[in-house]
């Protein structure tokens, strides 16, 4: 099994607090980030940030729905890191400083794909899927903050 990896990124014009705290808010402001690619989103435990435990179902395409429980940390400053209890996806926000007023932020999932053929076309497609499905994300994020 290899590892896959989708990473996202996009500049927002807003300083970094503030979006990351956007991205921290699991009961208000990331439900209102999530395209129709997720459901099901439920806090758990927690809601800000560290300590959060969050669920929602990905359907990744047509066919391909994961179900997850997410456990949220804060490993340094700018950094939110959701660790899937049912698998092995890991997804990492980090938000820093850009330019004046403005922020990078950078989203990237990893998990362990399937092996053989299967394996194959999981690591040549699912990155560009789940980009697309961040990149959604990321542009709600930007309508947020930058109001």
């Amino acid at each position: 099994m290899a590892q896959v990896e989708a990473t996202t990124e996009r500049i927002v014009a807003a300083n970094a607090e503030d979006v990351f705290d956007a991205l921290a808010d699991y009961t208000g402001t990331r439900a209102k980030l999530l395209p129709e690619h997720f459901s099901e989103y439920e806090v758990r435990e927690g809601g800000d940030g560290e300590g959060t435990l969050v669920h929602w179902k990905l359907q990744a395409t047509s066919k391909r729905v994961r179900d997850c429980l997410l456990d949220v940390t804060e490993p340094t400053d700018g950094e939110l890191v959701e660790k899937d209890r049912n698998s092995t996806m890991v997804t990492t926000w980090r938000v820093t400083p850009a330019d004046e007023g403005r922020s990078r932020v950078v989203v990237t999932t990893t998990w362990k794909g399937a092996g053989g053929i299967g394996g194959f076309f999981e690591r040549t497609f699912a990155p560009k899927g789940l980009g697309r499905i961040y990149d959604a994300v990321l542009a709600k994020l930007a309508a947020e903050v930058e109001k």
